[in-house]
């Protein structure tokens, strides 16, 4: 549920009365806000980068940023980091000096998700809605860097946060923990995973939907058959188990989580028994490994948030 008219103002005035933002780049993400301890406040919302979202792409963060790096506030959910970009912009506006709010340096970052989110027509951002906004920013699942410089609200490349922890090349990051993940029973082959996900799409009711917004997003995949959903399942699942060429199974992987939503897969994943602790806690450790992984690519086309970051970078320096 969406904050209320009088809970997106307090929101907006806690993260314009923090100090910590000062001269700084503030993101604005998705992400609980129910679970920040405490009343409100300045002072509360400096845990906020403990919380998911936030402490997930803060972990991104490359490993050359060591000084004045970005500061994350969960906001909710989509609508909601919107609501609060243009709320910021607006009580900045209104008494500056009562903000430590730097309008140049804030941005905000929202899931592709499978329906649309509008924006406002009242905001004059120049983009309608999230959709719009990913297909000016992405060609054949990679990202168009040089395109980042026309937005300051960026839609994920993949359908969910979650997607990212699944891509093709983390598997020898997840065989590489010290206790190794498992995933219905055996250890985690993300192969079988991609799998299992996809022999779920004719029965996904969301995807179907949805149906037309999906094929547009996955057009480019030729020997994909978008005629109809069950085709569309079984197409992907016949070219994936048949063919040998690594680039042509990580484009279908690529078109499969930019339509398919990960989340519920990612959460199934569990510890080897030897793991005595929460699987919510190892699923958050092997979360922020995805994150170290994030931090040391420079190839953001391929990857998406590393180029992210290279013009949150650029932007804290100028």
């Amino acid at each position: 549920m969406s904050l209320s008219p009088e809970n997106l103002r307090k929101h907006c005035q806690n993260i314009l009365q923090s100090s910590r933002i000062r001269n700084r780049v503030v993101v604005l993400c998705e992400g609980d806000l129910q679970t920040l301890q405490g009343r409100p406040s300045p002072q509360t919302y400096a845990r906020m980068e403990s919380l998911p979202d936030s402490n997930f792409y803060k972990a991104c963060t490359p490993k050359f940023w060591r000084e004045r790096i970005p500061q994350f506030f969960n906001c909710g959910d989509r609508k909601d980091v919107i609501d609060t970009y243009f709320g910021l912009l607006d009580l900045h506006s209104s008494d500056p000096e009562n903000s430590y709010l730097n309008p140049d340096k804030l941005f905000a970052i929202v899931d592709l998700d499978l329906h649309t989110q509008n924006i406002n027509s009242s905001f004059n951002y120049g983009f309608a809605e999230t959709e719009e906004i990913y297909h000016d920013l992405y060609q054949k699942y990679r990202l168009t860097s040089d395109r980042l410089v026309n937005h300051k609200i960026w839609v994920t490349g993949l359908i969910h946060k979650e997607a990212y922890f699944i891509i093709p090349d983390l598997q020898d990051t997840f065989n590489e923990l010290p206790i190794r993940p498992t995933y219905n029973g055996s250890d985690l082959n993300l192969d079988y995973l991609y799998l299992n996900m996809s022999q779920s799409i004719s029965s996904d009711p969301d995807l179907a939907i949805n149906f037309d917004r999906a094929c547009r997003r996955i057009c480019h995949c030729s020997s994909i058959d978008t005629t109809a959903i069950d085709t569309l399942e079984q197409s992907w699942i016949t070219e994936f188990t048949s063919t040998p060429a690594p680039a042509i199974k990580t484009e279908l992987v690529y078109t499969l989580l930019t339509i398919k939503k990960a989340k519920s897969y990612w959460n199934n994943i569990s510890p080897s028994p030897e793991w005595t602790r929460p699987v919510s806690a190892y699923l958050d450790q092997a979360m922020l490994k995805v994150a170290d992984f994030y931090s040391e690519q420079s190839d953001g086309e391929k990857y998406h948030l590393p180029s992210f970051f290279q013009t949150l970078y650029e932007c804290s320096v100028t």
